[in-house]
This record gives C-alpha cells, structure tokens and sequence, in this order.
C-alpha cells in the first residue's frame, strides 16, 4: 500500500520535470486548472486524508467498509467535480513550494501509517462522498489512485501548452 502512494508520487513529480513556474501557472483554457492548481489539489485531498484518518482514529464505533475498488478513482473517463474544500487557490505557485506542500503532506501521512496496526486500517471506516464508507486502507490507496487519475490530467495540460507556444 505504502509502494502504491509513493510510485505514484514519483510518477507526479516526473509527470512536471522541466516545465517553468510559468507553465505550471498558465491556464490553458478558461474554466481549467492549471498543472500548479492540480499539484495543489493532491495536496488538499492528501490533507484531507490525514484529517479524516485522525477522526476515524477518535471514533469508538465504525460502519462496515464498502467493496468500492478504488482503483476505478484513476478512470478519467468520468469527469468528477472536486469538492469546494479541496479546490485549488488561484496564486502564482513555484515548483519548489509545491513539492514543500506535497512533501510536508506526505510525510504527515506516512507518520500516520506507520502507527497504524493492520486492524486499524482494515476495521476503522469513514464515508466518502461519493463512493460510500471506505476503510483507512482503502483512502490511503485512494490517494495514491487519485494522483495518477491526475497524472493524466497534468499531462493532458501539458499537450495544451506545447500547442499554444
């Protein structure tokens, strides 16, 4: 599990190898985030993730958890709204400040897990918006799902920008 978040990560970070803070700024279509606004997002959701485990943690009662495969989150082929707390802020972002965010958010998490016995994760729950109650081991796959889901994202971004130099 722990091998999935982070080959992801290492994909992301590959995924924005050589582009400028300009280009990860730029918007290439109105109403579409930009590479910086999608690096940031994973770094919300990420965030979100340690919140909700810390709460799932404090809970003394929990729901069964779903049989949702969360591998379906990388799936680009349904086009998903980001919930208002994890969209992305509109400010001129560097590379560097975004691997800071994404690398103090990873390691909250890793901290997190690595505490965690294999009870915990399969038996303590939390809901999800839209793919119902899932286990702490299921959201921690999801993050690393959902990065790759943006992994295509970013690179859809990327082939935008070629186009309009």
């Amino acid at each position: 599990m722990e091998m999935e978040i982070k080959k992801a990560r290492e994909e992301v970070w590959n995924s924005v190898v050589g582009l400028t803070d300009a280009q990860l700024n730029e918007v290439v279509e109105e109403g579409k985030w930009s590479i910086a606004q999608v690096l940031e997002h994973l770094h919300l959701m990420e965030e979100n993730v340690i919140r909700l485990i810390h709460h799932a943690l404090n809970q003394s009662e929990f729901e069964e958890p779903g049989s949702f495969p969360v591998q379906m989150v990388a799936d680009r082929t349904k086009k998903v709204t980001a919930p208002e707390i994890l969209n992305p802020s509109n400010k001129f972002q560097t590379l560097e400040g975004l691997k800071t965010k994404l690398s103090q958010s990873r390691d909250s998490l890793e901290k997190v897990i690595q505490n965690l016995s294999e009870d915990d994760l399969n038996e303590r729950t939390m809901e999800h918006r839209r793919f119902g109650v899932l286990s702490i081991k299921q959201w921690i796959s999801l993050v690393g799902y959902h990065e790759l889901r943006h992994i295509g994202q970013i690179e859809e971004i990327k082939k935008e920008l070629v186009e309009t130099v």
